[in-house]
């Protein structure tokens, strides 16, 4: 296989896959939970928050796990770092037209649901299972 291949393996089969789909839940449970109960601004903000932290982490697992395998080390390494840089871009963007376009708008939601799913990333190591070999 060619160091630039893409990776042939379905999305769904990458280990980034568990802690996507955490985070999905949590950016979609809890804006609902806030709806419920702080009322409908705070329920979407909530969603907008979310989002603001889902998408960019998609995208960055899209760009990072591209490629695998040794000969692929410096195509992964620069895939990680353009979807790093990515990741901050849309971040800083989805921010950017949140506050600039959605009216009235929570801002405690919109910042305490995006750090509730950014949270799911620091306790990654126990979503994704690892096989030790020996």
């Amino acid at each position: 296989m060619d160091a630039r291949t893409p990776n042939r393996l379905p999305f769904h089969r990458l280990p980034v896959f568990p802690v996507l789909m955490v985070q999905l839940g949590v950016a979609l449970a809890t804006p609902l939970g806030l709806w419920l109960w702080q009322g409908s601004v705070a329920g979407y903000s909530g969603l907008c928050g979310g989002m603001i932290a889902f998408l960019p982490n998609l995208y960055f697992a899209r760009k990072a796990f591209r490629f695998s395998g040794a000969r692929a080390a410096q195509s992964i390494v620069r895939s990680f770092y353009a979807g790093e840089a990515g990741k901050l871009v849309l971040t800083a963007v989805l921010f950017a037209l949140t506050f600039a376009g959605v009216k009235p708008l929570d801002a405690l939601a919109v910042f305490g649901v995006f750090l509730l799913t950014q949270a799911v990333g620091w306790f990654s190591p126990l979503l994704v299972k690892r096989r030790i070999t020996n």
